[in-house]
C-alpha cells in the first residue's frame, strides 16, 4: 500500500514510465480492434516459411493429359510481410507472348497448426485458394484446392512443397485430384536459390 502511494504522489512523470513500461512488456490494454478480432504472433509455421524467403530461379514443367509437358524457365523473389506473418511470393515466367507474371499469399495459423494460400497470375481473371487439410508436421507443405462459392465442376487439386539441399532447393508439385483414379502430377516448379546458398534463417 505504501508502495502505492509513493507512486501516485510522484506525480506524471511516474504514470508515464510506467505506461511505457507496460507496453514494452505487453501489458498495455488490447485496443478496440483486438478486444473483437484477438491478435496472433507467428508459430511453427512461419518458422518454415521464414526459410523459403530469397531470390530463386525457377524451372516450371506443365504435364497435360497427353503430349510432352510444357516447360518454361523464370525468377522468383519471396519475402515475409506483415511482421513476419506470411510469406509473398513474386513469379517471373519467360514466355513468347511476353512475360508472364504470378503473385502468391501464404499465412499459417497457429491456433490450428494449418495453412491458407492465395494466388494471382496474368493468366487470368481467377483467384485461386487452397488451404492444409491436417496440421503441419514441420517438413512438407500439403494444400488442397478450395472454392469460397463451391462452384459446381471445380478442378480439384493437391500441392505439396519440400524444401531440400539444404534449403538450396526448393519443390512445389500439383496434382489433379479426382475420385476413383490415382492423382496426376500436373505442375512442377523446381527452384534453386540464387542469394548464396541456404537461407540464413
Amino acid at each position: 500500500m505504501r508502495n502505492t502511494r509513493r507512486f501516485a504522489a510522484a506525480g506524471p512523470a511516474t504514470a508515464l514510465f510506467l505506461a511505457a513500461a507496460a507496453a514494452l512488456f505487453g501489458q498495455a490494454p488490447s485496443d478496440a480492434q483486438s478486444a473483437w478480432e484477438p491478435r496472433t504472433n507467428p508459430g511453427a509455421g512461419q518458422k518454415f516459411l521464414e526459410k523459403l524467403a530469397g531470390d530463386w530461379e525457377v524451372a516450371k514443367a506443365f504435364y497435360p493429359a497427353s503430349g510432352d509437358p510444357v516447360r518454361a524457365k523464370g525468377t522468383c523473389r519471396q519475402r515475409m510481410i506483415h511482421g513476419g506473418r506470411f510469406l509473398q511470393s513474386d513469379f517471373t515466367f519467360e514466355s513468347k507472348d511476353g512475360n508472364a507474371t504470378g503473385l502468391g499469399l501464404i499465412g499459417f495459423e497457429p491456433e490450428n497448426g494449418r495453412f491458407t494460400s492465395v494466388w494471382t497470375d496474368s493468366r487470368q481473371t481467377r483467384m485461386s485458394m487452397r488451404h492444409s487439410r491436417d496440421p503441419f508436421d514441420g517438413k512438407k507443405i500439403v494444400l488442397y484446392s478450395a472454392s469460397l462459392d463451391e462452384a459446381p465442376g471445380a478442378r480439384a487439386s493437391r500441392t505439396e512443397t519440400t524444401l531440400e539441399d539444404g534449403g538450396r532447393r526448393l519443390v512445389h508439385r500439383q496434382y489433379a485430384v479426382a475420385s476413383g483414379t490415382p492423382d496426376r502430377l500436373m505442375m512442377e516448379l523446381v527452384m534453386t536459390r540464387l542469394d548464396g546458398g541456404a537461407s540464413a534463417r
